[in-house]
C-alpha cells in the first residue's frame, strides 16, 4: 500500500493512463457519436461518460470506507480479491482480439454517456478491485479513494474529449493499433495485479 499521496500518485497515474488508452465500450460510444452526429456530440458524451466514471468511484469511496471502519479484514480480503480480479482481467484482455464495438444510440449525447457508463456492472466491480489498491489511509479511506476516483474521471474526460475531438483520425489509429493497446493494457493489468497480490499476502503473513 502506497506511504504517501504521492507514492500513490505515482504508482496510480501510469496504471490508470494503460487502462484508459485501451479500446473498449465507453470509447467506441464517443467515437461513434463524434462521427456519426459531430464532435461536439462527442465532446458531450465524454463528459456524460466521464460523470458515470465518477458516479461509480463515488459509491466505491463510500463503501469501501465503511467496509474498512466496520472490518479491515474484509477490507483486507476485498484488496486481495481485487488483485485477483485485475490479473483476470489482464488474461482476458490479452485473449481478445475483436474490436470491441457499439452503435451511436440516438438521445442526449451527455445523458447517454451516463447511462452507458453507469448502467454497467463491470465498471462498479472494476473500480471496487482497483481503488483500494492505491489507498493513502494518512488521508482516510474514503477521501483518499474519492481523490483517485475524481483524478481517474478527469483522465477519462482529457482522452475521450481527445477522441471525439479527433473523432476521423482516431478511428483510424484505433483500428491500426487496437491489438497493440489492448496488448500493453493486459500486460499492466497483469503486472498490477500480480505486483499486488504479493504485496497484500506478504503484509498479511507479517
Amino acid at each position: 500500500m502506497p506511504g504517501t499521496a504521492l507514492d500513490a500518485l505515482a504508482l496510480f497515474l501510469p496504471a490508470a493512463v494503460a487502462l484508459i488508452l485501451t479500446p473498449g465500450p465507453d470509447t467506441m460510444f464517443v467515437l461513434s457519436q463524434g462521427i456519426d452526429r459531430g464532435r461536439a456530440a462527442g465532446v458531450r458524451s465524454a463528459a456524460g461518460v466521464s460523470t458515470g466514471v465518477l458516479v461509480h468511484a463515488t459509491l466505491a469511496a463510500v463503501g469501501l470506507s465503511v467496509l474498512v471502519r466496520e472490518s479491515p479484514l474484509a477490507y483486507a480480503l476485498v484488496k486481495l480479491a481485487g488483485a485477483a480480479y485485475l490479473v483476470f482481467l489482464g488474461i482476458r484482455t490479452l485473449r481478445t482480439r475483436e474490436r470491441v464495438e457499439t452503435d451511436a444510440e440516438t438521445g442526449r449525447p451527455y445523458a447517454r454517456g451516463v447511462l452507458v457508463n453507469v448502467l454497467n456492472p463491470k465498471v462498479a466491480l472494476f473500480f471496487l478491485a482497483f481503488l483500494p489498491q492505491f489507498a493513502v489511509p494518512a488521508l482516510g479511506t474514503r477521501t483518499s479513494l474519492f481523490a483517485l476516483g475524481a483524478t481517474y474521471a478527469l483522465l477519462t474526460l482529457c482522452y475521450l474529449s481527445a477522441v471525439a475531438l479527433l473523432s476521423g483520425r482516431a478511428g483510424e489509429v484505433l483500428d491500426a493499433n487496437a491489438a497493440r493497446l489492448r496488448a500493453a493494457s493486459g500486460v499492466a493489468l497483469l503486472a498490477l495485479g500480480g505486483w499486488l497480490a504479493v504485496e497484500g499476502w506478504s503484509a498479511w503473513l507479517v
